[in-house]
């Protein structure tokens, strides 16, 4: 294969904790791949190495970081100090665009990624690679508007956005959240502005369903709830509400549950809600590379509701019920209470969550499952094929340069 005949895809993904943002990134990544697209990922995940990556995609793998506060990181693995580590993740991504020289460049989340270390590369493109697609991809919500534009203002973003990014790719639908309208972003991005809707998984089939309920002894009429923490870094304080409900209950409930607690979960928290879960018959694992296949044999589902977990839900269309965290950020909460108003799943605010509250909802949501899943069945997540379809508009501009 020639160099000339292949397209090529670069994704930045800065990932200093948790599995949403290379979880995200892997899914678009594996759409958009295909025997002439090539795609690499750079990526900070420390467990990206734990996915199976297809043919056309690979990754870079650039030093971690983890965030001590709202301003400041640190290295996750060796030490060193923010600012050495931040120069060498800053070199990594601009030699890597350089060398790679990317027909479509797409940044996950953070316009400047994270403590600026993408804007050089920005700046390089718009310099010395003006034919690359520059592209900001971003998640349906953020945060509070008034907290995002605050941190934009403050970091100069709305200018560079306008400069540096050719198109805004928002992976939601405009008539639930509108971010361009939340952020007050200027009137010319909304004319570059693609809003592909949430973006699916892999949807399962019945009989992965059936497989994986036997091999955990999940009869046909057992009721199983999959209860998950994403990376688990900031979850245990819902997996302990979880168990706390069978403390409360410990005769009285119908079902059988599945717990994820997430590779990120401190490993004493860990243990100790993995032996207080156990006098309940509550299966409890750290990680598992395919979640969808757990969604899809569950049915109820109960997590933060994280975006991807959430694309996840919908796309097996599983009931769920999300206990949203409120800090650092209000995302999940905001996301939670948007998609409750379409009847797409139920929530508990945080502050509310109780033993008997939360058997109530679980019971309520489980006896109502089939009008769930009707209203599920009909919302349709478009992400992956608007995103594929603008593609192809690309190559086709592309081949007429």
């Amino acid at each position: 294969m020639n160099q000339t005949d292949t397209y090529n895809i670069l994704m930045y993904s800065h990932d200093t904790y948790g599995l949403g943002h290379i979880r995200r990134t892997m899914a678009i990544a594996n759409h958009l791949r295909d025997v002439n697209t090539n795609v690499l990922i750079m990526t900070g995940s420390p467990i990206a190495g734990r996915f199976t990556f297809p043919e056309q995609v690979d990754f870079v793998r650039i030093p971690g970081m983890i965030k001590k506060t709202n301003d400041e990181y640190r290295s996750l693995s060796i030490r060193i100090g923010q600012e050495q580590a931040l120069a060498i993740r800053t070199s990594i991504i601009k030699a890597t665009a350089e060398t790679f020289k990317p027909d479509l460049f797409i940044v996950d989340k953070e316009p400047l990624g994270l403590k600026g270390e993408v804007l050089p590369t920005l700046e390089w493109f718009k310099e010395h690679s003006p034919n690359t697609n520059v592209v900001l991809g971003l998640r349906d919500i953020l945060d509070e508007a008034e907290v995002v534009k605050k941190d934009w203002h403050k970091k100069e973003i709305y200018g560079r956005i306008e400069s540096l990014y050719d198109e805004i790719w928002v992976y939601g639908d405009r008539d639930i959240y509108n971010p361009i309208v939340e952020y007050d972003l200027p009137e010319v991005l909304d004319e570059r502005t693609l809003f592909t809707g949430y973006i699916p998984r892999k949807a399962i089939n019945g009989s992965t369903r059936e497989e994986i309920r036997r091999s955990y002894r999940i009869l046909d009429e057992d009721k199983l709830i999959l209860v998950t923490a994403g990376g688990g870094g900031d979850g245990s304080e819902m997996l302990e509400h979880y168990v706390a409900m069978h403390e409360y209950f410990p005769t009285s409930l119908p079902f059988k549950t599945i717990m994820i607690t997430g590779p990120f979960m401190p490993r004493e928290a860990r243990e100790s809600l993995r032996k207080r879960a156990k006098l309940y018959g509550i299966k409890t694992i750290p990680f598992h590379s395919r979640v969808e296949d757990m969604v899809k044999a569950a049915d109820l589902v109960i997590s933060m509701g994280g975006y991807n977990t959430i694309c996840e839900i919908l796309t097996q269309q599983t009931p769920a019920l999300i206990i949203p965290r409120e800090t650092p950020r209000k995302e999940q909460l905001i996301r939670a209470q948007h998609l409750q108003r379409r009847g797409l799943l139920d929530f508990i605010p945080w502050s509310e969550v109780n033993p008997q509250l939360l058997r109530e909802k679980i019971i309520s949501l489980l006896a109502d499952s089939a009008g769930y899943k009707e209203t599920i069945s009909s919302f349709a997540l478009t992400g992956l094929d608007t995103m594929r379809n603008r593609l192809q508009e690309l190559k086709q501009l592309r081949s007429k340069i």
